[in-house]
């Protein structure tokens, strides 16, 4: 038991709850942790996160701000900012990821993606979250670079491959920076929505919310770095989201009714997401020692370099992926 564990149950006691146990509820790929608490007739959810590593308010504003809307998100119980500790409601442990097949993906997905639309349509605006600008954009790729290709593959770039690198990362942000711009969860994907029995579904880990692209949580969602579906079927999705989003005042009917050009705003958001997040999974084996995202990068590299295979902007990426990155991946793998 560590010192912050015995700090919890004794913040719980003082507050009032008889908790009788505390164990792990899920991992977090973050500094924060999330512990079940035990209270005999029911169970609660403690956010435990250091405060000299994360800051709870946004999670508290942001979780209230949500359920406003309507959103299935844990209530905040009890908060204590300057020790780090929340306590939440409980949404249980039946993770979108362990229960996606075939024969529920399509209702899974459409409460998914009804919830999506209750977020962009009636979540937080400008002046309550930061914006997802340029230079994020920017600095998120750049994690590509430096934690994927150099530190993990330990690849050596020349002047003409980083300048094509540069090239490519600015299109895509520039892509990004050209679509309607709403409230975004960030991370909305199959380890962060619950299976709820009503008012599916519960969604969590939504505290780094920024404005910004239309398309970035629908390309979480659908092309999930930790399970992936076929490509017609992930765009019948996308366009089934294209389609309440005009319906909702989300998009509008005259300026963006396009279904081709939506696609293409989701594809590159994709690759966005993608070289980002293969970034964030090298980052959390060489800094933080967490090796078990690796695995998820191939899966996340075939969306850049089926996507990517597909828009001539995107040659030198394409090309790169095949000529040395694939190559330099196996040789870590084995």
């Amino acid at each position: 038991m560590t010192d912050r564990t015995d700090l919890i149950f004794q913040w719980l006691k003082d507050h009032g709850y008889p908790v009788k146990n505390l164990h792990p509820a899920s991992s977090d790929a973050s500094f924060r942790r999330y512990l079940r608490a035990d209270m005999g007739d029911a169970t609660h959810i403690v956010m435990d996160a250091p405060p000299e590593n994360e800051d709870c308010q946004p999670f508290v504003d942001i979780a209230k701000a949500l359920f406003d809307s309507g959103l299935n998100v844990p209530q905040v119980l009890e908060e204590d900012l300057e020790q780090g500790f929340l306590l939440l409601d409980d949404l249980g442990d039946r993770l979108y990821l362990g229960e996606l097949d075939q024969e529920s993906v399509d209702r899974l997905y459409g409460d998914a993606i009804g919830a999506l639309v209750t977020l962009q349509a009636g979540g937080p605006s400008d002046d309550e979250l930061p914006s997802y600008d340029e230079a994020l954009l920017l600095q998120e790729m750049e994690l590509f670079r430096g934690w994927f290709l150099i530190r993990h593959l330990g690849l050596e770039l020349d002047e003409e491959t980083n300048a094509a690198l540069d090239v490519t990362f600015r299109f895509l942000a520039d892509s990004a920076l050209g679509q309607p711009r709403v409230c975004v969860h960030r991370d909305y994907h199959s380890r962060n929505l619950m299976v709820s029995d009503t008012h599916n579904p519960g969604i969590l880990d939504f505290q780094d919310a920024v404005i910004g692209p239309v398309t970035y949580d629908l390309v979480s969602l659908l092309r999930d770095c930790y399970i992936a579906w076929p490509r017609e079927q992930v765009e019948d999705w996308a366009l089934g989201f294209h389609e309440l989003a005009l319906q909702s005042g989300i998009l509008n009917r005259e300026l963006h009714a396009d279904e081709k050009q939506f696609l293409v705003w989701f594809d590159l958001m994709g690759v966005q997401r993608h070289l980002k997040a293969i970034g964030i999974f090298s980052r959390l084996n060489h800094r933080d020692g967490k090796s078990g995202y690796l695995d998820d990068i191939p899966r996340t590299l075939y969306y850049v370099e089926e996507v990517s295979g597909r828009y001539p902007e995107l040659t030198d990426l394409h090309n790169l992926i095949e000529s040395r990155i694939k190559l330099a991946l196996e040789a870590v793998i084995t």
